[in-house]
């Protein structure tokens, strides 16, 4: 069975989007939506595609919708979806604030819609390497570094809805839910443009979030502290190595020998998004799995991002 899917916004990420769905069998983008006209021309003939300019148009008959249109319009775009589509791929973050994104949960609910969120870092290979390792340690602290110079395509959001809320979900999914925030943070021509925020786990582990559109390295990192080992993560390089405590032994008459491990873990190569993608069609299908970034996922990690906040704004 072919899945006839939608995709509304055509910027820079919808671009993406639509040269992996293109990619994908089984699936027929059947219209790309947007208001650019040139562009939408352009993308059409590219990759023989119908367009439109009428959103409700763009979704009728369709079996999935995917919304990457700027953040401010994501709970419009969804309103206009619920009971007319059963399924839905939103973008991180899901909504502009937290009341939206508990209202499009609401939705969901009533119309008995599936909804994923666009944490493509879950889908990471490295991500995906460490949930694995992490499964046999007793994690005590996750440091989550993220740093970008501001994209001239982001003008709607901070640094915490842009950035940091990739690295919120991925403390939620790694340690679990959190019990208490404390954050700090800085403004940039109106919006908060530097912030750090300590995640207290209800499982006792913490997880210290940084991120910053102040600086020009590009930077996307984890280093986990565990009980026997330090894990160092590196999300851009897809690189992750173990370093295991080390221990001393003396042999009698001998000097003590001190020996450590460091372990390259292997990481297959391969496209976040596509793997993403691949994901929310055998959803679409019937076959959701537990590690997806779904409707809970985002409203959660707009609850943590929230309380960052209003403790960076209330200071």
């Amino acid at each position: 069975m072919t899945l006839k899917v939608a995709i509304l916004g055509i910027g820079n990420m919808g671009k993406n989007h639509l040269r992996v769905l293109s990619m994908l069998r089984g699936v027929e983008v059947t219209n790309i939506f947007d208001f650019n006209k040139e562009q939408l021309v352009q993308l059409s003939e590219q990759y023989q595609v119908p367009y439109t300019t009428d959103a409700n148009a763009a979704i009728e008959g369709v079996d999935a919708v995917v919304i990457v249109t700027p953040t401010s319009t994501h709970f419009d775009y969804f309103t206009l979806c619920a009971g007319k589509v059963k399924n839905v791929f939103i973008e991180k973050p899901l909504a502009e604030t937290l009341e939206q994104g508990i209202k499009i949960k609401e939705l969901a609910e009533k119309h008995n819609m599936f909804i994923q969120c666009g944490f493509i870092e879950r889908f990471n290979p490295v991500v995906s390497e460490l949930k694995r390792v992490l499964e046999n340690e007793e994690v005590i602290n996750i440091d989550f570094s993220r740093t970008n110079r501001l994209s001239s395509r982001i003008t709607d959001v901070d640094v915490v809805l842009d950035l940091m809320i990739h690295d919120i979900d991925l403390a939620l999914y790694l340690n679990g839910p959190v019990k208490s925030v404390v954050a700090h943070g800085k403004e940039e021509h109106g919006l908060v443009a530097f912030a750090s925020a300590l995640l207290h786990h209800e499982n006792g582990s913490l997880s210290r979030v940084l991120a910053s559109r102040m600086t020009e390295k590009k930077q996307r990192s984890i280093q986990v502290t565990t009980v026997g080992a330090y894990i160092d993560a590196e999300l851009v390089r897809k690189e992750l190595v173990v370093h295991k405590q080390s221990t001393m032994t003396q042999e009698e008459g001998s000097p003590y020998i001190v020996s450590s491990l460091e372990q390259q873990i292997e990481v297959k190569p391969q496209e976040a998004l596509l793997v993403e993608h691949q994901a929310f069609i055998a959803a679409c299908n019937g076959d959701i799995s537990k590690e997806l970034p779904t409707i809970d996922s985002g409203v959660d990690s707009l609850k943590i991002s929230e309380l960052v906040l209003e403790q960076i704004n209330n200071v």
